[in-house]
């Protein structure tokens, strides 16, 4: 899929940004809704049917929420739309997972085994399924107009910069932008620059650090000893955050091209100096649905403080659930959830007043141990690497890694990584702008000639070697594509 999508990006999008900024307004959603049908199709014609039936499912279910708001009928429509998405994300998404557990019990007092189905998970359908959910839900709460044309409603659910991998838009902070938006060079430029910073992420940063870990993670686990073990699940925690928030610096760029304003998604997550911190700077959009359409509606922490840790617990295993169909998940997510939990009961207090250094170390550490969980294909492999990760057994790193760890290129990668998830190139160009603006106004005006000059240029470049990079390289996945 990531071949077929750059396909889509380096040949189709120069073509329908041409379009798009010669068309006429009254086109300009139609010609976007048709490429972004487009590039799903790209991926499977059948994945597009799917699509197309959840457009018309939630366009229908919003029209009649409408039409009988206030009366009791609106709220069996909504339940029956909410069923109807729920139930095409389950059948694609967590059929095969189901047939396994159900076998696993069966096996335990019979011989009788149901076949696997075999569906194959449709690309993004749990963003595009949740975004839909969010529009009739708001509708039905009165937080949004119901939009009567379809092929709005339809561009909201599949526009193709964020289809695949996020963020997830509410339906009522892009509505107007569906109706009144402007082409401009400012949003071009800027999206573009985007763009750019989301492609190096990807490759030059995520693509070198999942090389290292997919290594790490492909061996026995009798040959791995701690100093692997640790280099590995570092690597992965590196891949992917630079892997998921350049996508989505790469969505964001391509919607501001359009003039589409998306949200952000991350907000330096590794800076985080507790779970709770964490979750509100990564995957924001995410922890903002589940917070808006769960978590409030279950109770928050209105109801006392044990019915909002079972809320918690509540979120964090559907979070779970939603990454994905593995019980790896639910270890992942609800070891989170304990202790946003025990942050809650107390410890949270306890971690305010340490060290701030000791602060992060906390979190990360859990971060990253998790990140085991998450990346293991099998409990049993999962539970054997995060025991050697504290065997402390710092012998050689395995000879399949090394060659890729110890060199001058992965210890360069690993520095712009380590500062490029930290508020360091902020407090530089903060410190910039701060001496340039005690200069001449003529300075000022060279300097930011030469600022835009050099842009420019940084950014013409990395889109280049990024596309060589691609093409010459067959390691490419994108790690969300199949959430």
């Amino acid at each position: 899929m990531l071949f077929s999508s750059l396909i889509f990006l380096y040949t189709f999008l120069p073509i329908v940004l041409l379009l798009y900024y010669f068309a006429d307004k009254k086109y300009q959603n139609k010609l976007l809704l048709i490429a972004s049908l487009v590039f799903f199709a790209w991926g499977g014609v059948s994945y597009t049917l799917i699509l197309i039936s959840s457009l018309i499912i939630n366009y229908i279910s919003g029209v009649l929420i409408n039409k009988f708001d206030g009366k009791s009928t609106a709220k069996v429509i909504l339940t029956i739309g909410i069923i109807l998405n729920l139930a095409t994300l389950g059948v694609f998404k967590y059929a095969s997972f189901v047939v396994e557990n159900l076998n696993y019990l069966i096996n335990l007092y019979s011989d009788y085994k149901i076949d696997d189905p075999g569906i194959i998970l449709p690309l993004g359908i749990s963003f595009y399924t949740f975004q839909a959910m969010s529009y009739i839900i708001d509708v039905y709460r009165k937080e949004a107009e119901v939009q009567k044309n379809f092929f709005k409603l339809a561009l909201y659910i599949s526009f193709f910069p964020q289809l695949i991998a996020g963020p997830i838009v509410r339906y009522q902070n892009i509505a107007d932008q569906l109706t009144n938006r402007k082409k401009h060079l400012t949003n071009l430029s800027f999206g573009i620059q985007r763009f750019a910073l989301g492609l190096g992420k990807k490759v030059l940063l995520a693509n070198q650090f999942g090389l290292v870990a997919d290594k790490a993670f492909s061996l026995p686990v009798m040959e791995i000893n701690s100093s692997t073990a640790w280099i590995g699940v570092l690597a992965y925690t590196m891949q992917i955050y630079f892997d998921f928030s350049g996508y989505s610096d790469m969505a964001i760029g391509l919607g501001r091209m359009f003039g589409f304003n998306l949200p952000e998604n991350f907000n330096f997550p590794y800076m985080a100096k507790s779970m709770r911190e964490f979750w509100q700077r990564w995957h924001i959009t995410l922890s903002v649905w589940f917070k808006n359409y769960l978590y409030f509606p279950l109770g928050g922490s209105k109801k006392g403080k044990n019915r909002t840790i079972i809320n918690l617990l509540i979120i964090f295993f559907a979070t779970s659930i939603w990454h994905g169909a593995s019980w790896n998940f639910v270890i992942w997510g609800m070891t989170h959830g304990v202790f946003m939990m025990l942050e809650r009961l107390g410890l949270g207090k306890i971690i305010e007043k340490m060290w701030r250094p000791f602060q992060h170390i906390y979190a990360m550490l859990i971060i990253i141990v998790t990140r085991v969980f998450f990346k293991a294909d099998t409990f049993d492999y999962a539970w054997g690497y995060f025991t050697e990760l504290f065997t402390f057994n710092f012998n050689e790193i395995h000879f399949l890694l090394s060659s890729d760890v110890l060199n001058i290129k992965f210890l360069i990668v690993s520095i712009i990584g380590i500062l490029s998830s930290t508020h360091f190139w902020l407090f530089i160009e903060k410190k910039l702008n701060s001496r340039i603006r005690i200069l001449n106004n003529e300075l000022q005006y060279h300097i930011k000639i030469i600022s835009n000059i050099s842009i420019s240029f940084i950014v013409a470049f990395s889109i280049i070697l990024c596309t060589m990079m691609l093409l010459n390289d067959s390691y490419n996945p994108f790690i969300y594509f199949r959430f």
